[in-house]
């Protein structure tokens, strides 16, 4: 079992791109040192390696790939353009060629800008204004319903991103859902969840609130009964192929 959450998780890596929240300078809580590192690799100590990074409080929003840029230069109308930010992190900015910004914050890509054209222009002053980007979403994956990506709205707790992906299916271990959240670039901390004790007394004080990016596990419970006689059209459901 521990396996598939570690096979799962490594997933999950690949598909959080250019961090939703930004990673920080600080040292983690003594919590995070049983981490899983992204790799899926098994615990460390804190003597062993580097403690992960932990968040930093209100952190700015890095740009990412497809992100789409408005750029207007007040006294230089004339340069005013729109860009995307490329698959490999580059924008190509009119005369002066490709400058890269992946992972750069709103105002480190103007000063980047600002630099980029400092050749032709004094003191330029350029407004950049973020168009389009990536909306913030988190991940089920395990046993539930409808596995997959799906768009956070608002505030989202756990127990309620577990019935937005179709709720808990007829195999799934209620008792232990799991949360990876990162905590930097090559850290995650995990969090487990006894969703049906929380259910059963009604008792929501330890249901946890979601973050961009997010991803909750259901593993599966061995024990779980099956009944003799399913519908055929519900084989999906128990014979799910990212399970194997």
């Amino acid at each position: 079992m521990h396996s598939k959450i570690l096979c799962f998780f490594g997933a999950w890596i690949l598909l959080v791109t250019a961090g939703r929240a930004c990673a920080g300078q600080g040292k983690p809580e003594a919590s995070t040192a049983d981490a899983l590192t992204a790799a899926g690799g098994p615990k460390t100590t804190p003597e062993a390696v580097d403690r992960p990074e932990l968040h930093r409080r209100n952190p700015r929003y890095q740009l990412s790939k497809d992100d789409v840029l408005q750029l207007n230069f007040a006294l230089t109308p004339d340069l005013n353009q729109t860009v995307s930010v490329q698959p490999d992190g580059y924008i190509t900015l009119l005369g002066v060629g490709d400058l890269h910004v992946e992972g750069q914050t709103i105002p480190e890509v103007r000063e980047s800008i600002r630099l980029a054209y400092a050749k032709t222009l004094h003191n330029a002053i350029i407004t950049v204004r973020l168009m389009d980007f990536e909306k913030p979403y988190f991940i089920v994956g395990g046993e539930v319903g409808h596995p997959g990506k799906f768009e956070l709205r608002g505030d989202t707790t756990v127990t309620e991103a577990v019935a937005i992906a179709g709720g808990f299916t007829e195999s799934s271990k209620h008792s232990q859902v799991w949360l990876f959240r990162r905590v930097s670039n090559d850290w995650a901390e995990t969090q487990r969840f006894d969703l049906k004790r929380m259910l059963k007394s009604g008792d929501l004080r330890e249901d946890a609130h979601l973050r961009p990016g997010d991803m909750l596990y259901v593993p599966k419970n061995t024990l779980s009964k099956m009944k003799r006689f399913i519908p055929v059209a519900t084989l999906g459901t128990y014979l799910n192929p990212g399970q194997f």
